[in-house]
């Protein structure tokens, strides 16, 4: 937010601490406007007037820092008359020199700022569209606690081709994870349409299998029935089906790294069966897809994740090896884990990420005695 004072000059001048530095400049100027005036006309510390206007772009909008060049300049010509020296070609020429810095300062504020106000309405739209996208996982869905993170590579795009989503059943809870090939709005478009359709059939009573075979056709098709240039369109991805009373999941993998639960210290990759190929590229395999089932109980819990955490690099170009690191945690909860997770990895890579990454964690809570009226329930 941008604070403004009475007279509308402070915008840009965010805090206490840097409202203090307002005074600065004046300060500055009427120390250097008072000294030039005492010392012989010879002698010209006007230049140094340049400083104040230079002083205030670094903190405050265009407004205070004209008004500070207005009042350099005004300064200089006041020393000059009491002195006597206005017509004289150096006094004249360093008045114009100071006029034209100061203008150069004022523009480049106002250009700076203009682009921030622009920077902001991006980040907001992007925050708006993450939200619409990417919904939010609910904390209870069914008889799971569910805990979700999204670190996006660019700081200033909070939104790319990573995704995830949960859909309830009438006796279970679905979630899937998934990394669109590609970046930009055309990963972005690709990871819509998947969520789509894994919201809008994700509950109907299918199998699992069926359920991929039919995101494997959503993906390959262009509701525009135009040309994809060529390009090859995959979307990586793990669905996955918690019964509510069954003890167990049940794990169809397209092309993605395998969950992995961690039960009592150790870390096990739910990894049985050779994985499918990426949605999209269900043809390389006739749309069939494995179901591979696996414990899992109220002492387990499941982490699942995109490639961009497996796949980070610290500065010696080492992968992040996560499994390792899950074995030494001793984190109980979804929130605590990707708490963990995330301090972990931004730590390891230096504060940037190369490549989003996103990661949900799950754990099994005693079920509600009637599912299908349990909270957090998503249909669509």
């Amino acid at each position: 937010m941008t604070d403004v004072g009475a007279s509308g000059v402070f915008e840009g001048v965010r805090g206490h601490p840097r409202r203090a530095l307002v005074a600065l400049p004046f300060v500055l100027i009427a120390v250097v406007s008072l000294t030039d005036a005492l010392t012989p006309p010879y002698v010209e510390l006007g230049p140094l007037l340049m400083a104040a206007p230079a002083i205030s772009a670094a903190f405050a909008g265009p407004r205070l820092t004209a008004l500070v060049s207005v009042l350099a300049v005004g300064s200089r010509l006041a020393v000059a008359s009491l002195q006597h020296t206005v017509g004289e070609a150096s006094r004249n020429g360093g008045i114009a020199a100071l006029a034209a810095g100061a203008i150069v300062v004022v523009t480049f504020t106002a250009v700076r700022d203009r682009h921030r106000r622009v920077l902001s309405q991006v980040r907001s739209v992007s925050e708006t569209a993450q939200k619409v996208l990417l919904r939010p996982l609910p904390d209870r869905i069914g008889p799971l606690t569910v805990a979700s993170v999204y670190l996006a590579a660019e700081a200033e795009a909070q939104i790319g081709g990573d995704l995830y989503a949960a859909a309830r059943t009438r006796t279970s809870t679905r979630l899937l994870i998934g990394d669109v090939r590609g970046k930009g709005l055309a990963a972005v478009g690709d990871a819509a349409m998947l969520l789509g359709s894994f919201y809008g059939f994700a509950y109907r009573q299918a199998s699992l299998p069926a359920l991929a075979a039919h995101l494997d056709s959503s993906v390959g098709w262009d509701p525009h029935g135009g040309a994809d240039n060529g390009e090859e369109r995959f979307i990586t991805a793990v669905l996955l089906d918690f019964p509510d009373h069954g003890g167990c999941v049940h794990v169809v993998n397209c092309g993605h790294p395998p969950p992995l639960k961690l039960h009592r210290g150790t870390v096990v990759p739910l990894d049985r069966s050779p994985s499918a190929p990426p949605l999209g590229l269900g043809e390389f395999n006739g749309g069939e897809y494995v179901l591979d089932k696996f414990p899992f109980g109220e002492d387990d819990l499941l982490l699942l994740y995109t490639d961009g955490v497996v796949e980070a690099r610290d500065e010696s170009g080492t992968f992040y090896r996560l499994t390792e690191r899950l074995a030494t945690w001793g984190e109980r909860t979804p929130d605590d884990l990707l708490r963990r997770l995330r301090r972990d990895l931004l730590a390891y890579v230096g504060g940037r990420l190369t490549d989003d990454a996103a990661a949900v964690a799950v754990m099994c809570t005693p079920p509600y005695p009637h599912p299908s009226v349990a909270p957090g329930a998503q249909r669509g």
